[in-house]
């Protein structure tokens, strides 16, 4: 199994090139069973980002374009009456496919952006009384451009605390940019991208996270983070018990990944940033950016002893 998940980053490596630490962060998040936020300037590859991975995976994938017009129909989909049969039927949105792409999330409206909560926490949209289960695995994977950009909607905390993990890819590197300039277009290469995983052996991969032990030491160690994130007075508010469970299952994920079946303090602080730094506030002052986070994870970090 972790032979087919290394062919995997292996492949979107060579589409996406130079970012082998965010494709990592990226498949931990899809092995947990999370969410992802990529927020980042256009066209740095978070869309190349998302496509690659649906295609390697081997999952139904659909995209959509979020614009301030943007309805909450357009994502989970409508009933209309047929004189035929005299009767609704329904017709299923975009929202029902292993992969969404919800691309420049904070350009819709929060109305429309609340449409995706119950979606990503339940795995099922309720429309005219009936709840419709989507299909497994499911997966969002959002683009965000910063916050300061003209036409963006701030995502609320209720949205944020949904993405298990928060990524930004950034400028390539001089070689791989080189590679990429020097190299096939893109979008042709996704073209020909072949699935390294089928979704049962996905399914059957984020299962075998419960086998990943964690000692007591270890929870001990994400306890105290939780607790000195909402006691500290550097912050506003906060991790939520949802967080502390985001942040368990993303450290087994990293365990995983490096062939281990338990966890070491080493894989909570190697998510930490990823899955804490877009659900801590600072004190003072509104915290912008990825940079802005990090230093706030960091500061958390510092503050916690590791065992």
């Amino acid at each position: 199994m972790l032979e087919r998940i290394q062919a995997v980053a292996a492949q979107v490596g060579g589409v996406v090139v130079g970012k082998q630490p965010q494709i990592r962060m990226a498949l931990a998040c899809l092995l947990a069973r999370g969410h992802l936020l990529i927020e980042d300037l256009p066209g740095v590859g978070k869309t190349t980002l998302a496509h690659a991975l649906s295609q390697s995976l081997g999952l139904a994938f659909k995209r959509v374009q979020f614009t301030n017009d943007l309805l909450p129909t357009d994502i989970v989909g409508v009933s209309v009456f047929e004189r035929e049969g005299s009767r609704f039927v329904f017709h299923p949105g975009p929202v029902f496919s292993q992969v969404l792409l919800a691309d420049e999330i904070n350009r819709a409206s929060p109305k429309t952006q609340s449409a995706l909560l119950e979606a990503m926490e339940e795995r099922q949209v309720s429309v005219d009384g009936d709840a419709r289960r989507l299909p497994e695995p499911f997966f969002v994977i959002a683009t965000q451009n910063p916050q300061d950009q003209i036409g963006t909607f701030p995502l609320p905390e209720s949205q944020l605390d949904r993405f298990l993990m928060c990524i930004e890819l950034g400028y390539p590197d001089p070689k791989s940019e080189r590679a990429l300039l020097e190299g096939a277009d893109r979008r042709e290469m996704l073209t020909t991208l072949a699935p390294c995983m089928t979704p049962a052996q996905l399914v059957e991969a984020q299962r075998s996270l419960s086998q990943v032990r964690t000692a007591p030491a270890l929870l001990d160690y994400v306890q105290n983070l939780l607790t000195h994130s909402r006691r500290s007075a550097a912050f506003s508010e906060g991790l939520s018990p949802r967080a502390g469970l985001a942040l368990l299952q993303a450290a087994k994920a990293w365990a995983l990944l490096d062939g281990r079946n338990h966890v070491l303090p080493d894989d909570v602080q190697a998510v930490l940033t990823a899955v804490a730094g877009h659900r801590l506030r600072p004190a003072k002052g509104v915290a912008i950016g990825h940079r802005a986070r990090a230093e706030l994870v960091a500061e958390l970090s510092k503050a916690v002893a590791v065992p």
